[in-house]
């Protein structure tokens, strides 16, 4: 039974349904009589451990339903990785707040937090509900068929690639998008859902499952733009070589890195510049031009799946009914059901929290530079119904030379 205080808290990357989840888990808890506050922690585990809580009771309905529609995460979000020892320090707070229950919104390092303070408090014998909400533009998180964020920056992705096509085609030359994705190429294969007819980009997809070539790639672009006199490219930020090492490490003069030590992928251009290089040098190619799309895939407004939306909302009121069913961890996961439908389980922590999913084979073509007809099947769902509709006109049409030129 759910009773005593309720904590929320989100971290990581922000997505455009982030609030969802929260506002779903507040106005669910609210049915409850025997829960007598519910907090949200400012900046996620962070926030916590400053005590800096909002007593989100005193929301409004109104209020809340707005920020539901508001992209990016409300109660402030953090990068801080999860240890024990900073867990222990979470765990002294809980206690001291007499926190009953704790549903933490996020991806892989909230999953392991929560399997870390299950651990803490069952030493303590400190009967602790903790509860993962699943959140991630990556789609990366093992179990699920995919993450609350991904559909929408998925929409994003396939919508600006539908229209940078039409630019290129306009003003043909070579376009090089770098899309989010360490180590799953789920948002970057979202691209190819802007397809309507044989000859529009992205003609290559390059994804981090497979080993990068930059030879390889060089000869795909000519191959690509002696045919059509043009080419649109998706790249990862992921990509790397035969030995794993990332392209944007050995090629540029100086690199970045984050707060856990891994390289800064988003936050800058380096790899389509580099990419761009490459082509030019390598081709002859004279009009060549590179876009990151960086933050601008996650929490983007207009571009919100209603499929995305709608399920953002439902696993953090699913959260919150497991948590009353008596639950004491556990992920909410979601599971694909039919042509499309989807439905909620509680899996276990462990089968979730510091593991990665990517995607599967079938997804990706033999040549290792586009997506097969496996993945939009699957993407085309998420998406939340079809992009706005994009014609051309009718080439047959063409009026007969009088001058012959």
């Amino acid at each position: 039974m759910l009773q005593g205080k309720v904590l929320i808290a989100q971290g990581g990357g922000p997505t455009a349904v982030i609030n969802q989840s929260l506002a779903g888990a507040v106005l669910e808890a609210r049915k409850h009589a025997a829960v007598k506050h519910i907090y949200g922690a400012l900046h996620g585990i962070n926030g916590i451990v400053n005590e800096d809580f909002l007593d989100l009771g005193l929301e409004t309905r109104r209020n809340l339903d707005a920020v539901a529609n508001t992209p990016c995460s409300a109660l402030g979000s953090t990068r801080d990785k999860p240890d024990v020892k900073y867990c222990k320090e979470i765990f002294k707070v809980l206690q001291a707040h007499e926190i009953g229950t704790f549903l933490y919104i996020g991806g892989n390092d909230s999953s392991e937090a929560l399997r870390i303070l299950g651990e803490e408090a069952k030493k303590a014998d400190y009967g602790l509900k903790g509860i993962h909400v699943p959140k991630t533009i990556d789609n990366d998180l093992m179990v699920n068929d995919h993450t609350p964020g991904y559909p929408s920056a998925a929409r994003f992705v396939a919508s600006a690639f539908a229209g940078v096509d039409k630019d290129n085609a306009a003003l043909p030359g070579v376009y090089v998008g770098v899309v989010m994705g360490r180590h799953a190429g789920f948002l970057t294969a979202a691209a190819a859902l802007a397809r309507n007819h044989k000859d529009d980009g992205p003609h290559l997809v390059y994804l981090p499952e497979r080993d990068f070539s930059m030879e390889s790639f060089v000869s795909d672009v000519k191959s690509v733009y002696e045919r059509l006199g043009r080419c649109v490219i998706a790249v990862s930020e992921g990509i790397h070589d035969q030995s794993g090492a990332l392209i944007v490490t050995k090629m540029a003069k100086q690199v970045e890195k984050d707060a856990h030590g891994n390289v800064q992928l988003s936050g800058t251009g380096a790899l389509a510049d580099l990419l761009c290089a490459a082509i030019k040098e390598s081709s002859g190619i004279k009009r060549v031009r590179g876009d990151t799309f960086g933050y601008l895939q996650r929490s983007f407004l207009g571009c919100v799946s209603e499929v995305d939306r709608k399920e953002a909302r439902e696993v953090g009121e699913k959260a919150i009914q497991f948590a009353h069913q008596g639950h004491a961890t556990g992920s909410v996961t979601i599971h694909r059901v039919g042509d499309y439908a989807a439905e909620f389980r509680l899996s276990p922590l462990d089968a979730v929290a510091g593991k990665t999913k990517v995607m599967d084979d079938a997804m990706i073509s033999k040549s290792a530079n586009d997506v097969t007809k496996t993945f939009i099947e699957y993407a085309r769902p998420l998406i939340g119904g079809g992009l706005p509709e994009i014609s051309r006109l009718d080439a047959a049409n063409r009026v007969e030379k009088i001058l012959g030129k």
